[in-house]
């Protein structure tokens, strides 16, 4: 890997067992890995979509806190569903969770996730002040 691309280091790595990383900085540029609705040892939380939801944008945070950024960092998220039918509750929950100027964002239904149980999955771009460290 390019010495200006670094991966960023997170414990535990929930990831780690399949070859993923969690996110990866280019500059002061943040690619974070679609995180879903899954604890810190990789088991999902809940069969609710908005526990789910809640717990994906939670590893969102955590793995942007590693690389020294916050949700308010983000520029872009893709959010991927496997049911367009929680649309009101994303809408909900970004309202909640994300802050003006809400990030851009693309939302999309799939046809499944990495995991059968999974019905959310979220990755972002996040830019970081350039004073910051990794």
């Amino acid at each position: 890997m390019p010495a200006h691309i670094t991966a960023v280091d997170v414990e535990p790595d929930w990831y780690e067992p399949y070859a993923i990383s969690q996110a990866l900085r280019a500059g002061d540029t943040v690619y974070v890995s679609g995180q879903a609705g899954i604890d810190h040892e990789g088991g999902t939380v809940s069969e609710d979509f908005e526990d789910q939801m809640r717990q994906a944008v939670a590893n969102l945070e955590y793995v942007l806190a590693a690389a020294g950024g916050t949700l308010r960092d983000l520029v872009k998220v893709t959010i991927m569903v496997t049911d367009m039918a929680h649309l009101d509750t994303i809408t909900k929950l970004r309202r909640e969770l994300f802050a003006k100027p809400y990030p851009a964002d693309t939302l999309m239904q799939v046809a499944a996730l990495a995991s059968p149980e999974w019905k959310v999955e979220i990755d972002g771009v996040a830019v970081l002040a350039g004073d910051r460290s990794a």
